[in-house]
């Protein structure tokens, strides 16, 4: 589902857009001024449940599609979510939380995070359902969040156990490394067929993946990841620029004007670059090898993209 609306902070509406926008909300603003920079145009999407029903609420993420600052404080007023057929399928409003923010100074600023970005939980009232009948299928269809053989083949062995000595027949097959195909036996409902069976213990295969977030700097390390075995070196250049102006004083009966005079600081420092072997059999050998190295997260992504360039790293590199 998406939808557009507003929410509080820094972008360049027009006084009239936002009186015009408040009138359509039902607020007389006659006579009253609106901080057109305290409102912001904003992107908002959902994800539809199985089964929702109308009248059930589910949460709503909120990005700026402008030139706002931050989102932080800011609330969403009420905005139509359509989906790809063009229904409005649910209303989203309320306060947006945001993790991230920014502190700006004359001389310098520092951003954390994400500010243009937030959340909204619970935010969306679902006013229209899908329909859906599950009871009617007769062919259930099992899709594996994670794709893989082995635990497809599993998966299928475990329901025909449990359904040749419950219901004396095997349903499932195995279609691909996603799709386990149940045919439900007769004389019991798919819901109680499904809570049945969904209990289950399947052991999964973990495929070998690293997940890297380079937003907020998050790297996930498989269990099952490994490093053949690979020479790093690792260094960062740092600037820094301050800027701080110092007033000038005229001479003492020189008919001089004080003025000021702008001064700027410039500092780079660059660390010892390290060079350390890096072989990890094991998940807790690769975690110590790279703390060895002494960098922080956005340097150890820039060294596991590289060992994955290098063909050095036995696993899938996902980025998001």
């Amino acid at each position: 589902l998406a939808g557009s609306g507003d929410s509080m902070r820094n972008s360049p509406f027009t006084e009239q857009s936002i009186r015009a926008m408040l009138e359509n909300l039902g607020i007389a603003t006659e006579g009253g001024s609106a901080r057109a920079k305290n409102v912001a145009a904003v992107i908002v999407t959902a994800n539809m449940p199985p089964y929702v029903q109308s009248g059930a609420r589910i949460d709503i993420d909120v990005s700026s599609m402008g030139d706002a600052t931050s989102l932080s404080g800011g609330t969403l007023i009420m905005t139509p979510l359509k989906a790809a057929d063009g229904e409005i399928y649910a209303v989203g409003q309320g306060s947006v939380i945001v993790s991230g923010f920014t502190a700006q100074g004359q001389a310098e600023q520092l951003t954390q995070g994400v500010p243009t970005a937030g959340r909204v939980p619970n935010g969306a009232i679902v006013e229209r359902a899908v329909q859906a009948e599950f009871d009617d299928q007769a062919i259930l269809t099992l899709q594996l969040r994670n794709p893989d053989f082995s635990t497809a083949i599993r998966i299928a062995d475990a329901i025909n156990d449990y359904t040749g000595q419950r219901f004396g027949m095997r349903v499932a097959a195995e279609r691909d490394s996603r799709t386990v195909q149940i045919r439900r036996p007769k004389g019991v409902s798919a819901a109680r067929f499904y809570a049945e069976i969904e209990n289950l213990v399947v052991e999964s295969d973990t495929p070998a993946r690293v997940v890297i977030d380079e937003r907020t700097g998050t790297i996930v390390i498989g269990n099952d990841v490994k490093i053949s075995r690979v020479a790093i070196s690792h260094g960062t250049l740092t600037v820094r620029i301050t800027e701080a102006p110092r007033v000038v004083q005229p001479e003492p009966f020189s008919k001089g004007e004080t003025a000021i005079e702008p001064f700027t600081a410039i500092d780079a420092s660059r660390p010892d670059a390290r060079v350390a072997v890096l072989d990890g059999p094991d998940l807790q050998t690769l975690v110590s090898g790279l703390n060895r190295l002494g960098v922080k997260p956005d340097g150890i992504i820039a060294i596991l993209q590289g060992i994955k360039s290098a063909g050095a790293l036995q696993a899938d590199l996902v980025l998001q």
